[in-house]
C-alpha cells in the first residue's frame, strides 16, 4: 500500500520515494560492474596491425572477426585489438542497464513529490550524470572509443557515491524560492550542457594523454595507460565537437537563469558566487573555442583550456553550492 506522508503542506508519496532510492543503490551498483567491465578491456587491449585481407574480411562482414578484432579509427595507422570485444559490449550493456535504472530513480523521485526532480544537490548530481552517461552512449559508441568509458564512469561513479551519501536529501517538495516554472526550463538546460561538458572534459584528459605518449611511441610507465587510446587528432576532434554542442547549451541556461533571477530578485545580475563561477567557466570554455580555431595555440595548449573550464565547472557544482554563501545557498543541503 502506498504511504503518503505530509511535508510543508504537501504529500509525498513515501513508496515511491524508496523505489526511487532502490533505483539508485542498483544504478550505482551496475555502473561499478561496467566500469570494472571497460576496465578488464581496456587492460586487456592489445594493438595489432590489421592485414590488407583481415580488413576486407572486415568490411564485408567476415565471420568471427568482429569478435576478435576491434578497427578503430586513428587516422594514421590501422590498429586493432588483439583481445576479444566481449568486455567492451558487457561493460556498454552494463551501461545502458544502469542508465535506465538511473532514469527509474530520477523518475520515481518526481511522481513522489509531485514536482520536477531537480530542486536540490543530490538530485542536480543525478540528473546531471544520467544526461552525462546519455551522451557517452551517443558519443562513444564507434568502437574506437570503446576505451574510454572508464574515464567517464569513474567521475559519475564519484559523483553518485558523493551525491547519494553526503548531499542526499529526503524525498520533499523544494523551498518556496525553487517553486517557478523555470525550475524544469533552467536546470534542464544547465544540466544537459555539463552533462555533454563531462565528455568533453574526458576527451581532452585522454588527449593530452595520448600526446604525452605519442601512438606507436609509447615507453615507460604511461605507455599501458596510453596504448589503447585512439589517435591524438580523434581525441581532439572529439573534445572540440562535443564542446561545440554543449557551449551554446550551456550559455542559454546562463542566460535563462538571469531572466528567473530578474523575476524572482528583482534583478538580472548580480555577481552572486555561483553567477561568477559560471560566467568564468563559460569565459574558459569560449577561449578554448576559440584557441581551437586559432592556429597559433595549437590543440595541446586549447586542451588545456577545456580543462580548466571544466575545472572551474567541477568547483561551482561542489564547493560554491555546498560552502560559500549566497543566494543559491539553497540548492545545497537541505
Amino acid at each position: 500500500m502506498n504511504t503518503l506522508i505530509l511535508a510543508q503542506g504537501l504529500p509525498v508519496n513515501e513508496t515511491l520515494s524508496n523505489y526511487s532510492d532502490l533505483a539508485f543503490r542498483t544504478a550505482f551498483g551496475i555502473y561499478a560492474l561496467a566500469l570494472l567491465a571497460s576496465m578488464i578491456y581496456y587492460a586487456g587491449f592489445r594493438v595489432a596491425k590489421v592485414t590488407e585481407s583481415r580488413r576486407e574480411l572486415a568490411g564485408s562482414g567476415g565471420p568471427g572477426l568482429t569478435e576478435s578484432v576491434s578497427l578503430t579509427d586513428t587516422g594514421d595507422e590501422d590498429r586493432a585489438s588483439a583481445g576479444s570485444l566481449r568486455w567492451a559490449r558487457i561493460a556498454q550493456l552494463f551501461v545502458i542497464i544502469a542508465w535506465l535504472f538511473q532514469a527509474a530513480a530520477l523518475i520515481l523521485r518526481g511522481v513522489a513529490t509531485s514536482r520536477f526532480p531537480w530542486g536540490n544537490m543530490y538530485e542536480f548530481i543525478l540528473a546531471t550524470t544520467l544526461l552525462g552517461v546519455a551522451a557517452g552512449l551517443v558519443f562513444l559508441r564507434k568502437p574506437a572509443m570503446a576505451v574510454a568509458w572508464p574515464y567517464v564512469l569513474v567521475p559519475v561513479l564519484a559523483l553518485l557515491f558523493f551525491g547519494g551519501t553526503h548531499l542526499y536529501s529526503e524525498a520533499a517538495p523544494v523551498v518556496p524560492a525553487l517553486r517557478s516554472y523555470w525550475l524544469p526550463i533552467h536546470v534542464s538546460i544547465i544540466s544537459l550542457g555539463s552533462g555533454i561538458l563531462l565528455i568533453a572534459g574526458v576527451a581532452s584528459i585522454m588527449y593530452l594523454i595520448r600526446v604525452w605518449q605519442p601512438q606507436g611511441l609509447e615507453s615507460g610507465w604511461g605507455a599501458a595507460i596510453a596504448r589503447p587510446l585512439p589517435a591524438a587528432d580523434t581525441l581532439d576532434r572529439l573534445a572540440y565537437r562535443t564542446t561545440v554542442i554543449a557551449f551554446p547549451i550551456f550559455g542559454v541556461g546562463i542566460l535563462l537563469g538571469a531572466v528567473w533571477a530578474e523575476s524572482a530578485w528583482g534583478r538580472f545580475w548580480g555577481w552572486d558566487p555561483k553567477e561568477t563561477a559560471s560566467f568564468v567557466s563559460w569565459v574558459l570554455y569560449a577561449g578554448y573555442l576559440h584557441a581551437r580555431a586559432t592556429s597559433g595555440w595549437g590543440p595541446k595548449k586549447a586542451a588545456w583550456i577545456n580543462l580548466a573550464g571544466f575545472a572551474v565547472l567541477i568547483f561551482n557544482l561542489f564547493f560554491i553550492n555546498i560552502v560559500v554563501s549566497g543566494l543559491h545557498s539553497y540548492a545545497g543541503l537541505n
